[in-house]
C-alpha cells in the first residue's frame, strides 16, 4: 500500500480532538532510509535505527496533515516503499468542564457558567486559558467588542474566543473583570459555552507577563 494511502487509513481512525501525532516510516529496503528521511525532512524527520519518525499537528500549517500528505505522495513517486504507523498521539482535552448555564427562557447565562467554573478551580490557581464558544456567528463580533477588556483572540475554525484570566498578577484579566464582561454579554443576549482549557497554579512570572500556552502550534 502506498504511504499516502496508509496515512489516510490512520487518519480516519484518529479521534476528532487529536492535536499532535508521531508517525514512524520503516522502508522495505533499509538502504532507502536516507532517501525517506530526506523527503520527510521538511517535517523535522529524525532517524531512529531502521525507521524515520515525524511529528505533525492537526492544524499545524507547514507541519500539519496537508504537508504530510504532500510529502508522502513524493515518497510514493520516488518508489520508496515501506510501512507507516502511528507511534504516539496527543489529544487536546479541556481540563475544565464545559458549562452551559440556562436561564428560564432557555438562553445560556455566561456569568453563571463562569461562577460554576470558578467554584471548581483549585484554591491556589494563578492563570487560566478560557474559551468562549458562542451559539451563533452573529454573536462573535459583539462578544469580542463587549469582552475587549479581556483581550480576546479568535479561535481558528470555531465560533469561539480565547481569553486569559489571572488570579493576582500577570497578563490575564482579574476574575472580577471577567465576570463583569460576561455579565455585559448576558445583557446583550449573547449565549454559548464557557470552558477552562488550561489552568496553572502558583506561577512565578520572572521577567515575563505570564505563561504562554501553545495550541495547534500557535502561542496563546
Amino acid at each position: 500500500m502506498r504511504a499516502v494511502d496508509q496515512w489516510q487509513l490512520i487518519a480516519r481512525n484518529l479521534p476528532e480532538e487529536w492535536d499532535e501525532a508521531t508517525l514512524s516510516f520503516v522502508p522495505e529496503d533499509s538502504r532507502e532510509l536516507g532517501a525517506a528521511a530526506a523527503v520527510l525532512g521538511p517535517l523535522g524527520a529524525g532517524r531512529f535505527g531502521t525507521e524515520v519518525r515525524v511529528q505533525i499537528r492537526q492544524r499545524g500549517g507547514a507541519g500539519g496533515t496537508a504537508a504530510l500528505s504532500n510529502l508522502l505522495r513524493r515518497l510514493d513517486r520516488k518508489r520508496v516503499w515501506g510501512t507507516l504507523s502511528l507511534v504516539d498521539l496527543r489529544v487536546l482535552e479541556p481540563i475544565g468542564e464545559v458549562v452551559q448555564a440556562e436561564s428560564p427562557g432557555g438562553r445560556h447565562r455566561l456569568v453563571e457558567a463562569w461562577d460554576a467554573l470558578a467554584a471548581n478551580l483549585p484554591p491556589d490557581w494563578s492563570d487560566l486559558l478560557c474559551e468562549l464558544e458562542v451559539d451563533s456567528s452573529d454573536y462573535l463580533g459583539r462578544a469580542a467588542l463587549v469582552g475587549a477588556p479581556l483581550n480576546p483572540t479568535r479561535v481558528p475554525g470555531k465560533l469561539a474566543l480565547h481569553f486569559r484570566a489571572s488570579e493576582s498578577k500577570g497578563f490575564g484579566a482579574p476574575p472580577g473583570l471577567v465576570r463583569r464582561c460576561l455579565e455585559r454579554m448576558d445583557g446583550e443576549g449573547i449565549t454559548g459555552a464557557l470552558t477552562v482549557v488550561n489552568a496553572l497554579s502558583q506561577t512565578d512570572n520572572v521577567g515575563t507577563q505570564g505563561p504562554v500556552w501553545r495550541i495547534a502550534g500557535r502561542s496563546v
